[in-house]
């Protein structure tokens, strides 16, 4: 059987369960590091002897970019930035480093956004930028900024492989603080969808499953949450 540790206060008749508060661990200790991400680790770690001024994380969805931008932040003292009228993203620039993150999906303003990198330019600091798709696919339509993201230094984060998502889920697990067996992990790694944002879902989705049936995870727990995903679990 599944050698599950877990909190005796999970235990009890099947009801909808809170939703209690848990901590994921962000720290630069906590990373976990392989081929995948790899380079943007690095990137990460060799500040401030970076390549350009201007430094973008592009990966999918929870591959990650959080979490090294999070590293940044608390290296460097980086300030979060929204680069709009109003907003005094340029001032924040002239001062010290900046993030701005999901820059993809944010809608920004294009002036402002090349003055933010003309500013850590001027005054020798740093701005990284995270985003799912490479900034050549951003609708920028001011020749000076696409000139600009031209330059600047664009880290690829790939999809994470077999041994990564496998580290991700105990992660994930242990920060609810729930440690599950390496056979159930594997089972679910080679059952699962190949991305950080699936085996986030697929945690949470045990987690709360297991909590209102009051319950120990296991394989076949495993196998109904990845079915309803549409995950091919029928392969035992």
């Amino acid at each position: 059987m599944t050698e599950q540790k877990t909190n005796p206060t999970r235990k009890g008749a099947e009801q909808l369960p809170l939703r209690f508060a848990h901590d994921a661990s962000s720290s630069r200790d906590d990373l976990l590091v392989a081929d995948p991400l790899a380079a943007a680790v690095s990137l990460i770690d060799d500040w401030p002897r970076w390549p350009s001024p201007v430094v973008i994380l592009a990966g999918p969805a929870g591959s990650g970019k959080s979490h090294l931008a999070s590293i940044w932040r608390e290296l460097s003292g980086a300030a979060d930035i929204l680069p709009r009228q109003g907003e005094e993203a340029p001032h924040l620039a002239a001062q010290g480093p900046v993030i701005f993150e999901d820059a993809d999906r944010i809608a920004f303003d294009e002036t402002e956004l090349f003055h933010v990198i003309n500013s850590v330019r001027q005054h020798g600091h740093h701005l990284l930028m995270t985003s799912r798709l490479w900034p050549m696919s951003w609708p920028v339509t001011l020749p000076d900024l696409k000139s600009r993201l031209k330059a600047a230094t664009t880290v690829e984060i790939g999809e994470p492989d077999e041994e990564l998502l496998s580290q991700v889920i105990v992660k994930l697990f242990a920060d609810r603080q729930l440690y599950i067996d390496d056979k159930l992990v594997a089972y679910i790694v080679q059952r699962m969808e190949r991305s950080m944002e699936a085996a986030q879902t697929i945690v949470e989705r045990l987690d709360r499953l297991a909590l209102a049936r009051g319950t120990r995870i296991t394989r076949p727990l495993a196998a109904e949450v990845l079915h309803s995903l549409g995950n091919d679990a029928t392969n035992d």
